[in-house]
């Protein structure tokens, strides 16, 4: 079956260019833009997250911008679902649609889909949060490790995040988290097309430094000041607000703080480049390279085949 329909996935790692890009590219092709920026979604966060800017959301319209209160429970599930409903409205007027941002799990979410895990509730999730929170990494560890000993041995050790989902997964089903997880990619109804952005990591490091300083220029610090009650919300939980909030604590100056946020940022990017490193699929450029990026979406979509959702 030759699908027509294409969605064309914009990734890089923080601070690359994607914003600029995506617009020129639905500009061109006269489409719409999904966001699968994990925080750009929330509302009152816009310095932070580097969110579009009025101005460029007039230019194209934008999905999962700005759309959620800080409270509000969120996932790659949820966005999977979502972004999955919402693309036959879009394509049924758009044979293209542009997906960007560089969250690297909603972007999986999306093009190869996840398990279908049950929802947490609130009860449980509180639970275990709570436990993360008093007894810290090391508890959560090693509840882990007694619950599902085979993921406990896969899993970033490090990112409590993943260990706490796990946990919560294991306490619901009474199952280990590992059992659930099949892994097995779908079949999704539409070409996907992905493009990476690349730079030279010395360049790139150089733009997250000098964003983090526009940022703060921007106004961040305030943005943060208005947040700071909601500090336990997993909204928040990102990097820049946490250092932020480690500031208005009083436990650093605020040029610690700003280095912080700058040092871990570019962790953050590393991270992402990692793991996106690990996808055959995407072909690679430079963000200023947008004839040849122009050029080769030109090719693909021309290029009609079978199985080219890859």
């Amino acid at each position: 079956m030759i699908k027509e329909n294409t969605l064309i996935v914009l990734i890089g790692p923080t601070g690359i260019g994607k914003t600029e890009l995506s617009l020129q590219i639905a500009e061109k092709y006269k489409t719409e833009i999904i966001s699968s920026d994990s925080r750009q979604i929330y509302r009152d966060l816009p310095i932070g997250t580097a969110a579009p800017t009025p101005d460029q959301l007039k230019r194209v319209k934008h999905h999962f911008i700005g759309t959620l209160s800080l409270n509000q429970y969120y996932s790659a599930a949820c966005f999977e679902e979502e972004v999955i409903n919402l693309l036959p409205q879009l394509f049924a007027t758009h044979k293209q649609v542009v997906m960007a941002g560089g969250s690297m799990m909603y972007v999986d979410a999306v093009c190869k889909g996840i398990d279908e895990l049950p929802t947490i509730d609130n009860d449980t999730r509180n639970s275990v949060l709570e436990k993360y929170q008093q007894e810290g990494l090391e508890a959560i560890r090693a509840e882990l490790k007694l619950l599902d000993p085979s993921y406990y041995k896969q899993v970033d050790l490090k990112n409590h995040k993943r260990i706490i989902h796990a946990i919560e997964i294991c306490r619901i089903t009474g199952q280990p988290y590992s059992s659930l997880r099949t892994q097995q990619k779908k079949e999704r109804p539409f070409r996907i097309l992905k493009i990476g952005l690349q730079r030279e990591r010395e360049e790139l490091f150089n733009r997250i430094n000098s964003r983090v300083e526009i940022m703060m220029a921007e106004g961040w610090l305030g943005e943060a000041k208005k947040v700071y009650p909601f500090r336990h919300l997993n909204s928040l939980n990102t990097v820049g607000y946490k250092e932020l909030f480690q500031y208005l604590d009083g436990t650093m100056s605020l040029t610690e703080a700003i280095e912080k946020i700058k040092r871990n940022t570019r962790v953050y990017a590393k991270k992402q480049i990692t793991w996106f490193k690990k996808d055959n699929s995407i072909k690679w450029f430079h963000p200023e390279q947008t004839n040849e990026i122009f050029s080769y979406i030109e090719q693909e979509l021309n290029h009609t085949c079978p199985n080219n959702n890859i």
